[in-house]
């Protein structure tokens, strides 16, 4: 009898750690190979919600991930590549997109003797990953053996569900009790097996094997949609406000989908049965609950439509607290780490957000601020500091594409130089010319403050590629108004105006501002760089300016 039990048991596990391991390797494999697309893709989903519902779900076909393009709407909001609308836009279209993988299943897994096609696949999947390392070809070999794996996970599905026909009892009729007991199934089945995908090929394949009625199953499916926002909800805490509002948009479309659904269950069941012989699909459960799982996705995006605007309104007033801390970053977030493009704009953008907190830092050293307040700004920009290191090491745990290296590469270049520009700024102040330095002293601290000043401003990253010629002019000037300056301070304490060792203190703090300009100029020179190819392959990097 143990045998026996063991023969469908050992079946039913292996088929479904095979489907999950498949799964993920094909959207790792598609993610680090679709990246440049998935980019190219996405943006230009911001003209209208038609292209962003578009461009949703077919990014999410391509990938076999509504959760990758979740992430993907995330990075591409806290990036400021998208605004919160339209992602809300892209969100729903990764609903309709993700019922792909049910038609996967019904019209190809359970059609066909699968294991002839499925092996191969993974032998050749396989050799592309082992000649490609790090390469594209690689990481497409990779998606293309999970693909194999994915097969052959449902082919033991397959085999366990005909054995367990009439042994085993899921929930069955069409009562209210009998519904929320088939609907607590697909959300526990999905929430245990963090993938809404094994939930519905499972559903599928014990409807196709005589488990569970149509009508039953479609709950159940019903069930596995609400079952996905437990992955939005635990990827919300402690995340961005804009990975929250997301996240409460995701929550929001899939149980008020879900609700309308189970309202109208017998109804579009028995709708449904007319629409799949007019289609000419085949007489069988699994087709039917494929055509039930797209149908009931758009019917979330035909109620939102009119919800949307006012939905978006809502999520802008919700989630701000973070926001009014400028030590909390506001662009990393773990969720995008998934897709090392995303991950690389996300920390560009709290990157250039440093460097503008240090160029601040900076301009109020040159206005003379106190040591206690300019403390309290170089502090901020530490803890920004620190959670930037903090993202990187986290992000360096994964495979990542050539070009995205060399970005990471050249922006942890520049955060070094944001970061030194605030340390030396700190280090400069009070920057007051001396008391008795004289009327010259005082006349060339007014220049190089002014230079400097001027220079700071063309340095700030939010501003957009920097002009090289102005940047260069700017430094030479102001290195020119240092000299002046240190030459005067130099001349006081030879006379006597100036107390040597006030001179000496003078000249080390406009040393460290020196520095610190320097430092700037040097972080905005390097953020001047080409875009990346459509390979995702930087091209030449020109090298920053020498400061004379």
């Amino acid at each position: 009898m143990a045998d026996d039990a063991w023969s469908v048991i050992g079946p039913f596990v292996g088929g479904l750690g095979l489907f999950l391991l498949g799964m993920s390797m094909m959207t790792d494999g598609l993610k680090l190979a679709a990246g440049p697309a998935l980019h190219r893709i996405l943006s230009s989903a911001t003209r209208t919600r038609w292209h962003a519902l578009g461009s949703g779900a077919l990014v999410t076909g391509l990938v076999q991930s509504s959760s990758a393009v979740t992430v993907a709407a995330i990075g591409f909001v806290n990036a400021g590549l998208l605004g919160l609308a339209p992602a809300l836009w892209v969100l729903f279209g990764s609903n309709v997109g993700s019922t792909m993988t049910g038609w996967i299943v019904a019209l190809v897994g359970l059609k066909f003797k699968i294991e002839a096609l499925a092996l191969p696949l993974v032998g050749a999947g396989m050799m592309l990953r082992l000649t490609g390392e790090g390469q594209r070809r690689g990481a497409l070999g990779t998606a293309v053996a999970g693909f194999g794996l994915l097969f052959l996970g449902i082919a033991l599905l397959q085999q366990s569900f005909d054995g367990l026909a009439g042994q085993v009892a899921l929930p069955q009729g069409d009562g209210p009790l009998a519904v929320l007991a088939q609907v607590l199934v697909g959300v526990l089945m999905t929430v245990l097996m963090q993938s809404s995908a094994a939930s519905m090929t499972i559903t599928l394949t014990a409807a196709q094997g005589g488990l569970i009625t149509a009508q039953g199953a479609a709950a159940v499916i019903i069930g596995a949609n609400i079952g996905t926002t437990a992955t939005a909800l635990l990827a919300a805490i402690g995340a961005t406000p804009n990975a929250r509002r997301v996240a409460a948009a995701h929550v929001i479309f899939n149980v008020l989908t879900a609700c309308v659904a189970l309202a109208l269950l017998p109804w579009l069941i028995g709708a449904l049965a007319t629409a799949r012989a007019a289609l000419g699909l085949a007489p069988d459960a699994a087709a039917k609950l494929a055509l039930f799982h797209t149908t009931f996705n758009l019917l979330g995006v035909l109620l939102m439509w009119p919800l949307a605007d006012v939905l978006t309104r809502w999520l802008l007033q919700r989630f701000r607290a973070r926001e009014e801390d400028e030590a909390q970053p506001r662009h990393l977030d773990d969720n995008v780490l998934a897709v090392p493009t995303l991950a690389m704009d996300a920390l560009e953008r709290e990157v250039g957000r440093t460097g503008h907190l240090a160029l601040q830092l900076a301009r109020s050293a040159l206005a003379g601020a106190e040591v206690a307040a300019l403390a309290r700004e170089e502090a901020v920009v530490a803890r920004l500091d620190a959670a930037v290191e903090a993202f990187v090491e986290r992000m360096s745990r994964g495979a990542m594409p050539q070009g995205t290296a060399e970005r990471l590469a050249r922006t942890l270049r520049v955060q070094r130089y944001h970061e030194t520009t605030a340390e030396q700024a700190l280090a400069a102040a009070p920057l007051r010319p001396p008391a008795a330095g004289g009327a010259e002293v005082e006349a060339r601290h007014g220049a190089f403050v002014e230079q400097a000043h001027a220079l700071l401003i063309l340095c700030d990253p939010t501003l957009g590629e920097a002009d090289a010629a102005a940047i260069d002019s700017a430094l030479q000037a102001s290195e020119v108004a240092y000299q002046d300056l240190k030459t005067a301070l130099l001349a006081a304490g030879a006379t006597g105006n100036v107390h040597v060792a006030d001179m000496e203190a003078a000249l080390r703090r406009y040393s460290a501002m020196r520095r610190a300009v320097q430092q700037a100029a040097k972080a905005k020179q390097r953020l001047t760089v080409p875009a990346p190819r459509a390979d995702g392959t930087a091209r030449a990097e020109p090298q920053p300016a020498q400061t004379p």
